[in-house]
């Protein structure tokens, strides 16, 4: 690794870092001014509490010597203490360290308004133990998924980013845990509105800068070759996610939203994780255009079918990342079924999609469910209504001149 290649990978460790805390932004923005607290410690909790269990055993986990090993042994190199002397090994395990953690964090939005800060950071760590850890190995670092075409005769899975790891799997998650606290006091479509519009705005913002050290990061592993591609295709594949949820928007509700241009962009960015390396700028704008308007269709299914996805994370990050998994099988470089290849590439993009999917909803179900009947998992109907944020961590969001603090 030369300094260049050692420098960006610094540069994009700390710009994938930042996408936690824009996420807290972008979801604390979203709920009800008397929970904005509660919802950006979820992502800050994350923070800490993913990124010590990673280096003392996550790290470990996410490669494996078989295909079709689990898990890597955590214990085989507990704290990273082996890797001191290698630059290269200590910052992927580093840049590795932000990919867990806002994995993690975004599983959060799905419960706004009536979670348990104690019981969040015992599903997160367990989550990422025996989920998000073992699932990055089969994705990229030896596993089934990274290895499933060559065990079947066909094109190799493409998840540069992680549509599978991070999006689906989070997505997947999410869903879950919706369904184990259940519905929110007050449940149907305007009842709840995001109470500060320019957070949610900053929040977006900052993703989508953070995003180019998500999607473009490992290129330090890779000569940088296809570092100019990446990034182009995570530019124009967000704008015209924008474009595309607006024009739903529109069409829809009769205006366009600025939390409609934002939850876009977000939509944009999950759809070409996976796919920014292996599609030409063209079939990224389509991506996001496509991404774009059927997540915005996607947000309005939880009224629907009944889950209480508060902050759509299954809408966005599951629907968004599937879309990109699969497009792949249809317009990725030379193997997609339009683009000189067959179905084989579709038929692994579909495997490993639906594999995640399955494995980390239901491990989220029997987490989630498990914490609810030990330790509770969420707060009361009166806490919820009151605001959860005095309730779970004795702080307001806003204090404002002339109230009385201490009423």
């Amino acid at each position: 690794m030369d300094t260049g290649e050692l420098a960006w990978a610094v540069m994009a460790t700390a710009l994938v870092l930042l996408m936690t805390p824009g996420l807290a932004f972008f979801y604390g923005g979203l709920v009800k001014a008397k929970s904005v607290v509660s919802m950006m410690m979820m992502s800050f909790g994350a923070m800490a509490l993913i990124g010590v269990l990673w280096v003392l055993y996550g790290f470990n986990m996410s490669a494996v010597d078989s295909t079709w090993a689990f898990s890597g042994n955590p214990f085989a190199d507990f704290g990273l203490g082996g890797i001191a002397g290698s630059n290269e090994d200590l910052i992927g395990a580093a840049f590795g360290a932000t990919f867990a953690i806002i994995t993690t964090a975004l599983i959060s939005g799905a419960i706004a308004d009536r979670a348990k800060f104690g019981s969040w950071m015992v599903f997160a760590g367990v989550w990422a133990t025996v989920v998000y850890f073992p699932v990055a190995a089969w994705v990229w670092g030896g596993g089934w998924i990274m290895n499933l075409g060559e065990t079947l005769g066909l094109p190799a899975v493409i998840d540069y980013a992680g549509g599978t790891a991070v999006h689906i799997n989070a997505g997947a998650a999410a869903l879950a845990l919706a369904i184990v606290l259940g519905r929110r006091v007050v449940f149907e479509k305007g009842a709840h509105k995001p109470h500060n519009v320019p957070l949610v705005m900053l929040g977006a913002a900052l993703l989508w800068f953070g995003w180019f050290g998500f999607n473009a990061g490992a290129e330090f592993l890779n000569d940088m070759e296809l570092a100019g591609l990446i990034t182009l295709n995570t530019l124009v594949a967000t704008s015209a996610a924008i474009l595309g949820w607006l024009f739903i928007e529109k069409i829809k509700d009769g205006k366009p939203t600025s939390v409609g241009a934002a939850s876009g962009a977000v939509s944009g960015l999950v759809a070409i994780t996976p796919a920014c390396a292996n599609v030409t700028p063209t079939f990224a704008v389509v991506l996001g255009i496509v991404a774009g308007i059927l997540s915005a269709l996607a947000v309005e299914l939880k009224y629907k079918l009944g889950y209480d996805d508060s902050l759509d994370v299954v809408g966005i990050h599951l629907v968004a990342g599937m879309i990109g998994t699969l497009y792949l099988g249809l317009f990725a470089t030379g193997t997609g079924l339009f683009t000189g290849g067959d179905f084989g590439q579709l038929v692994v993009q579909a495997i490993a999609g639906f594999g995640v999917l399955i494995f980390s909803f239901v491990a989220a179900l029997i987490i989630g469910f498990a914490i609810e009947k030990t330790m509770g998992f969420r707060v009361t109907n009166e806490d919820e209504v009151a605001g959860i944020d005095t309730i779970v961590h004795g702080e307001e969001g806003y204090a404002l001149e002339g109230e009385n603090q201490n009423a």
